[in-house]
């Protein structure tokens, strides 16, 4: 059995569907105009916070070893591909280092050779009765010892190219230069910032939910930005298990998906979560017309088309939320600007 509201609408479209009918008989070029019908149809119910955009890649490269600066190679603003040398200092104590503990690992290994040949010949005197087992003893501690020596000379040759290769600093990742800490001429110690940057290929924004909506948010983990280049989807939310003990309220980030959308770290973005379901006035988004500071739509009715002013809310896909100015059942013009030529006509003939 149908519910009441059910037959009123009903009732109230196949009333509008007769008039119109009548309407069109008696003004054949109104059978041109595609309308569509203003409904109350089930739409989300959204909360609308303030977020802040972040970049998710961002840091500071920072001083690995002492130097001085020889070479900067991007400032702000400049755009740095992955692996480009952003920073290179001057490597005379790190070339020289490497090359002391190349010659110290040249010296142990021939130290290793001679040890491993004195051992042989210790062990074959053992054999044939002609040597004692102490001097067994004290060449196989001798190549120990020398195998021991080459291992720490090859740890000291990683080492010194790891210092030497510190002299290059390379971008981990492509992205924009935000910040340049250091000028060419100037020495650095290890841990000192060099250049800050981020990629902007990857961006989230960061708002914060008081506890009733981020308790709808954890069901429902649903949210859209609103931005200059139109509605985008979030696509991952993370919401932080523990809330600020000083605000009471749940940090969340939005992982947007790959775009720009006109979107850089640090600006404000709207970001609508949400947190249920309620019947809403709608009509199709391409019905409404916007002129300067006026929002309006066609009405199509038995006496003519006529331009009104209405209130909107919320776009939901294709379509409109109408806060004001249209009721239920009523017709609108899909294309204003061909009712517009319409009305306009069908006043100069009902002037003349």
């Amino acid at each position: 059995m149908k519910s009441k509201r059910a037959q009123m609408k009903q009732l109230l479209l196949l009333v509008t569907g007769l008039a119109m009918a009548t309407s069109l008989g008696a003004n054949p070029g109104l059978e041109a105009l595609e309308t569509a019908t203003a409904s109350f149809e089930s739409a989300a119910i959204e909360r609308i916070f303030d977020g802040t955009v972040e970049a998710v890649h961002q840091a500071t490269v920072s001083a690995q070893t002492a130097g001085r600066i020889a070479e900067v190679g991007y400032d702000v603003d400049d755009f740095v591909d992955a692996g480009s040398v952003l920073v290179r200092f001057t490597d005379v104590e790190q070339s020289t280092a490497l090359r002391q503990a190349e010659a110290q690992l040249v010296e142990a290994r021939a130290r290793l050779t001679e040890a491993e040949e004195d051992y042989r010949r210790a062990q074959n005197l053992r054999e044939r009765g002609l040597g004692s087992q102490r001097d067994l003893d004290g060449a196989l501690a001798s190549r120990q010892s020398a195998g021991a020596r080459v291992t720490s000379a090859e740890s000291a040759v990683e080492a010194a190219r790891q210092q030497l290769a510190y002299t290059v600093v390379k971008a981990p990742y492509p992205g924009i230069v935000t910040e340049r800490h250091v000028e060419v001429g100037e020495s650095v110690s290890p841990g000192q910032p060099l250049m800050s940057g981020l990629s902007l290929e990857r961006l989230r924004v960061a708002t914060d939910l008081p506890q009733s909506v981020a308790s709808e948010v954890r069901k429902n983990p649903f949210a859209a930005l609103n931005t200059g280049e139109g509605r985008v989807e979030a696509a991952d939310i993370t919401l932080f298990p523990i809330a600020d003990p000083v605000t009471n309220t749940f940090r969340v980030r939005l992982d947007l998906p790959e775009g720009q959308f006109g979107l850089y770290p640090g600006m404000f973005v709207k970001v609508a979560f949400r947190i249920g379901e309620a019947d809403r006035l709608l009509v199709p988004t391409s019905s409404v017309l916007h002129r300067s500071e006026v929002t309006a739509v066609y009405v199509v009715s038995p006496e003519g088309v006529r331009l009104r002013q209405v209130r909107t809310g919320q776009s939901f896909g294709e379509k409109t939320e109408v806060l004001a100015g249209l009721a239920a059942g009523e017709t609108v013009a899909l294309d204003p600007v061909r009712a517009g030529i319409f009305a306009k006509s069908s006043q100069e003939s009902a002037s003349d």
